[in-house]
């Protein structure tokens, strides 16, 4: 070797015409280690971006970062994006990961991902103890979230590299882009580097965190002539003649990556820089990439050339082992093929974790990759799926292959590609899953295994495009011979499609023939049980009464054994309800359907009914058995990586809770985090409707009207409904919206039709929906007469239904719409119902509500205490609006609001009361959660909400709760 090229390889030179690139990188990095200390960052300072066409120089800028961030003492976790692994679910995020992870033992891993484990351990590329576990994407998105977080802290400061980003696999995308904007909170840094012209369209949601940062992108252009120039006589010499330099200026157009290849051959072959070597330098370019690439492969030898299309079919950084086996030669042909194209600059020792080998650049992989025969190419894959499954790397490995292969009919194929799509889903990558099994189908399976590819199949697409589920799952019913089991399983999962997109009709349709066709009883009593709850939750059944008999009639038959029978029974408890049936009834109903057990994580059940018999224990004034069965199912959905839809729903329907308890702060609270989750996940629909509803309830009862305005506006709330059955009723809920903006002669249309479909239905409970009282108060201004009407019929079903505080509400409405003297004592009663009830808000306007009419009737003494009683109320529940009214009425009437004599402690379940205790006194969250028979996470969700309450930690709480020691009533 040349002196000269010698020298030009050796020695360290600073990156030409980057300084303001690695500025931008030194000053992250000085920041990131002053964070770690404490000192707070300059916003925007968390992520570094640099972006560019290929041969800019955005690997040299990463390279540049990990050796900076080394020098300032930062832990560093990388990974690269590769051509051919784009299909690798989570294969980025393992690269990052993986080498940190390692380095613990099993017993230092598990408690470092805790409860965490078997959520993200197959992403990961961990064993998974739990192989039942099937989170969702989100549910992994945030363990990642969390593991991150917690190495960022565990190692802090760290810096996260991610090169060719536009080649990451779509899932480490989607992290990335869920993790970045959280970043700032942690001691961590992250430098990216991507082709902006070749991100995929699934990529956009990282190209909008990275755009929309403070710090966009680092748009990285060509070399000027004079940093060609500089990098060329550092090679040949300063003898180089300026239009030798610039013309390779010209030749290269200023791209870094081949400006230094061809300095790279100009020091090999010992040019000087002079004119007259021009057209050696012009055909030394030629060779830097293309055509001139691929002959100066071919000058290494037939054996060599194998074994570099070896290299490029395996991908990324690959075992030079693997890669002989591939190119079919021993090992002393291998090794000598490997340094080879490493003096030829094709092939370099990996720098990320794993060790190996890998192409030099990217653009180079491509070339190779593409210059492979096609029926090699196929041959090389095909023989890279047998290969890597044998060195045990897994099914997805080999699936990757597979996916480059003509069908053949192999079963071995099929189940390879099944195998790899059930750690797909194991892994929360349903996309992935969806690509192994649709290859799989077109194999295709053996017949026998058709029926069941398909059902494995509509299961990876349900969360992504549950209509393609809907084709899978008929084309499924029609296979010959399916067990009945699966058939089972397939008729219900294709009824939750159908009702997933708004067909409830066509669900109920479904499972009611299959149960009249099901030989099996069980299986009979399973599909009846699937038709009864898409049934009861389609807004347009046309038989409602002759379901709802028809269902009575088979519950009184049954005990409660199986959980189909206490699906039934659960059914049977809501449908009680929501037709106002006495409350003992709603309720013996739903103890007998609890009795034994109802999981919100069953795989081949809805959560649906579950949720639902939860509820109704809060329709009939029993909130905090609701709110356990809510905790523990959230836990359980939490446990297991739901933390999608179901954890949506629950959360919101939880706040929901806590609005008819009158605690509307946090009912605000809970409700928006169930918006937030459901926003994130693509076909949430249902759970934005029942956040939406619930907490434009919640912004009417604190007296926010403009904000709901906005929220409806936001989400076109009251432009369109669904089908399927959201409570609060969507109508009565936009209904209210208008009667609070005054506009009467719409809400009045809007509740009219809403009674007359729920009449047609016979759902008369006003505590489900209270469109009557609402009615009352739209029409009582031109028409108080139909008010009253309408107001004493709704006392009457609150009546036949029993619950103090629907009582108390409806007693409150006609109070209000009767006025004058008469309706003293039924704002009396209004009091005293609500007094015996869990309905805080209620009893707050009730309150004020009876003290105004007092006051109007002359009768200030009593009117004062009513008055005093109903602002101390309203204040603790956080009903703003209603505390202004009691204000106005005292101020009115010549008083001056009392000081407060309540506590927020209050407020506090028994259950968050107990589990606060035993923070306070010290106990681990794993005694407290044995005490109270809950999961860890279902205490640390207890506990999160009793500090939100008290707005302190766990001493000021115990604090607060000496101070105010009384029972809960």
């Amino acid at each position: 070797m040349a002196p000269g090229l010698r020298q030009f390889l050796t020695e360290q030179r600073p990156l030409l015409e980057r300084r303001r690139e690695l500025r931008a990188l030194e000053l992250a990095l000085s920041e990131l280690r002053e964070a770690a200390a404490g000192v707070p960052r300059t916003p925007n300072s968390e992520l570094l971006v640099f972006a560019g066409p290929a041969g800019m120089g955005k690997t040299t800028l990463v390279a540049a970062a990990r050796a900076r961030a080394v020098r300032h003492g930062c832990t560093v976790l990388s990974g690269k994006g590769g051509e051919n692994e784009q299909g690798l679910a989570f294969r980025v995020v393992r690269q990052l990961l993986q080498p940190a992870l390692a380095a613990m033992d099993e017993a230092e891993l598990r408690g470092f991902l805790g409860s965490w484990y078997d959520i993200v351990a197959v992403a990961l590329g961990l064993e998974a103890k739990n192989t039942a576990h099937v989170p969702d994407p989100t549910g992994v998105r945030d363990g990642l979230d969390w593991v991150m977080t917690r190495l960022a802290v565990k190692k802090a400061p760290v810096v996260l590299l991610l090169d060719d980003l536009h080649w990451a696999d779509a899932e480490s995308l989607d992290w990335l882009a869920s993790f970045a904007p959280r970043a700032a909170d942690v001691p961590l840094l992250i430098v990216a580097a991507y082709r902006p012209d070749d991100m995929p369209p699934e990529a956009d949601s990282i190209r909008l965190v990275f755009e929309r940062h403070g710090n966009r992108p680092h748009s990285l252009v060509p070399l000027s002539t004079d940093g060609v120039a500089r990098i060329i006589r550092d090679a040949v010499g300063e003898q180089a003649e300026d239009e030798f330099c610039e013309e390779c200026s010209t030749v290269t157009n200023g791209n870094p990556f081949e400006t230094v290849e061809l300095a790279f051959r100009l020091a090999e072959w010992q040019v000087s820089g002079m004119w007259h070597e021009l057209p050696v330098m012009r055909d030394l370019a030629a060779a830097v990439k293309g055509p001139g690439l691929l002959d100066r492969l071919q000058r290494l030898g037939t054996t060599t050339v194998r074994y570099a299309w070896a290299a490029a079919v395996l991908g990324g950084s690959f075992s030079p082992e693997l890669a002989a086996d591939l190119a079919v030669i021993g090992s002393e042909e291998a090794a000598d093929a490997t340094e080879r194209l490493r003096t030829a600059r094709i092939l370099a020792d990996s720098q990320g974790p794993g060790g190996g080998v890998e192409f030099v650049h990217p653009l180079i992989a491509t070339t190779i990759y593409r210059d492979i025969p096609s029926g090699l190419r196929v041959g090389l894959h095909n023989a890279a799926a047998e290969a890597v499954h044998a060195a045990g790397l897994g099914p997805t490995a080999a699936a990757r292959h597979l996916l480059e292969v003509p069908c053949e009919g192999r079963p071995e194929a099929v189940e390879c590609l099944r195998a790899a799509a059930r750690e797909y889903l194991r892994a929360g990558a349903p996309e992935a899953a969806r690509r192994a099994l649709t290859r799989a189908l077109r194999e295709p399976p053996p017949a026998e295994d058709r029926a069941a590819l398909l059902h494995e199949l509509a299961c990876s697409t349900f969360l992504i495009e549950p209509t393609a589920t809907i084709g899978y799952l008929r084309e499924a019913l029609t296979e010959p011979g399916v067990d009945p089991d699966l058939r089972a399983s397939i008729v219900y999962r294709l009824a939750q499609a159908l009702a997933h997109t708004d067909r409830l009709a066509e669900a109920a349709t479904v499972a009611a023939d299959e149960a009249r066709q099901a030989a099996n009883p069980r299986i009979r009593l399973r599909m009846q049980a699937e038709h009864f709850v898409w049934s009861a939750f389609r807004m347009d059944e046309p038989d409602s009464p002759a379901r709802s008999r028809k269902l009575a009639r088979l519950a009184d038959k049954l005990t409660g054994r199986g959980l189909d029978e206490r699906y039934i029974l659960g059914l049977r408890a809501w449908d009680a309800l929501v037709r106002g049936e006495p409350r003992r009834t709603v309720l013996a109903c739903a103890g007998d359907a609890l009795r034994g057990g109802m999981s919100w994580t069953d795989e081949n059940r809805g959560f649906e009914v579950p949720l639902s018999v939860a509820l109704t224990f809060m329709y009939c004034d029993q909130p905090r058995r609701a709110e356990e069965l809510f905790i523990k199912g959230m836990a359980e959905c939490e446990v297991k990586g739901w933390r999608g839809s179901h954890l949506a729903v629950g959360q919101t329907l939880f706040g929901y809770i806590r609005y008819r308890r009158g605690c509307l702060a946090e009912a605000e609270e809970l409700a928006r985090e169930g918006l937030r989750i459901a926003d994130r996940v693509e076909g949430a629909v249902p759970a934005q409707w029942f956040a939406i509803g619930i907490l434009i309830q919640i912004l009417l009862a604190r007296g926010r009207s403009t904000a709901a305005r906005e929220l409806a506006d936001r989400y076109h709330y009251g432009e369109v409904v669904p089908n399927a059955v959201i409570y609060p009723d969507p109508r009565t809920v936009y209904a209210e919206l208008l009667l609070a903006e005054g506009r009467r002669s719409e809400a009045e249309c809007l509740l009219s039709a809403v009674g007359d479909r729920l009449e047609a239905r016979a759902w008369r409970n006003p505590s489900w929906c209270a469109w009557q009282l609402d009615l009352a108060s739209a029409v009582a201004p031109g028409a108080p007469d139909r008010a009253v009407r309408l107001a004493q019929d709704a006392v009457k079903r609150a009546r036949d239904f029993g619950a103090a505080s629907v009582i108390g509400q409806a007693l409150h409405v006609e109070a209000e719409v009767t006025g004058g003297p008469a309706a003293l004592d039924l704002h009396a009663q209004a009091v005293e119902h609500l007094e015996e009830s869990p309905a805080a808000y209620e009893l707050a306007r009730a309150l004020v509500g009876h003290g105004a009419a007092l006051s109007r009737n002359s009768r200030f003494h009593d009117a004062a205490d009513r008055l005093y009683r109903g602002l101390e109320t309203a204040v603790h529940c956080g009903a703003e609006a209603v505390a202004a009214r009691a204000r106005e009425e005292l101020s009115a009437a010549g008083m001056r609001p009392l000081p407060l004599r309540y506590s927020q402690t209050d407020s506090l379940t028994a259950h968050e009361r107990r589990a606060a205790e035993m923070a306070a006194q010290g106990h681990p969250v794993a005694v407290v959660a044995k005490e109270l028979r809950l999961t860890e996470q279902g205490v640390r969700q207890l506990l999160s909400s009793a500090y939100r309450k008290v707005g302190t930690d766990a001493a000021g709480l115990a604090e607060a709760l000496k101070t105010f020691p009384r029972p809960l009533p």
